[in-house]
């Protein structure tokens, strides 16, 4: 995956929002994408091939496996990283657009600055207001949903050392070990948290943009 794309288009963003988005992106650079693509890939690189079982049975390993770990575990977070980005595209694209419609009122000889014009700030009003207020609303669910999905899947946050399987083609109930089960429960638990310190600053974000605007409204 790309995300220096990902990370130019946020970052284009990030001068139109506000000072809890700001910490929102951070959060969401350092701890999120930056961890998941210098340290998942070594925590979680030998989840199918140092995971065993107590039996020789062909098909039997790679059936309980499946079993245990349906997603993995860095595909489920790309995934989530993912889903809660794209929601800023819609800022992304709303502000190219007042831009877009800034360009066509000048007539052709007129001395544009381009460059002012691509670095200027929007405030957060009116249809800006709706659609940042959207985008924050759809990351909300999207952490929300990702959470549960986790647990859903895994039944539980924490990564046991043992799970038993008696699936076909294993010969009865067999034993399986998974490969440093703490350190991955650990890590799993981490960007959890992270994952609700996103959801927390979202939160606060959304609350202080309708706050902000009520405080506006009155006379």
């Amino acid at each position: 995956m790309d995300w220096k794309s990902l990370k130019d288009v946020l970052g284009g963003v990030n001068s139109h929002s506000t000072s809890i988005g700001k910490i929102w992106l951070t959060v969401l650079f350092i701890f999120r994408i930056m961890i998941l693509v210098v340290a998942a890939e070594t925590v979680w690189g030998d989840e199918q091939q140092d995971f065993t079982c107590n039996t020789q049975q062909i098909g039997c390993k790679n059936v309980c496996y499946d079993a245990f770990f349906p997603v993995s575990h860095i595909r489920l977070w790309a995934l989530q990283l993912i889903f809660v980005s794209t929601p800023a595209l819609l800022v992304a694209m709303h502000v190219a657009y007042r831009r877009h419609k800034k360009k066509r009122k000048y007539k052709p000889g007129d001395k544009v600055d381009f460059e002012n014009l691509k670095k200027q700030r929007f405030h957060i009003e009116g249809a800006l207001w709706w659609t940042y207020i959207s985008s924050i609303f759809f990351r909300i669910i999207f952490e929300t949903v990702f959470t549960y999905i986790f647990y859903f899947i895994y039944r539980s946050y924490k990564i046991p050392p043992l799970v038993k399987c008696s699936d076909y083609p294993c010969p009865n109930t067999v034993d399986c070990f998974v490969s440093r089960p703490t350190e991955k429960t650990v890590f799993t638990v981490f960007m959890l948290a992270v994952s609700g310190i996103c959801l927390l600053l979202n939160i606060l974000e959304l609350a202080y943009l309708i706050l902000k605007s009520c405080s506006k409204s009155k006379p």
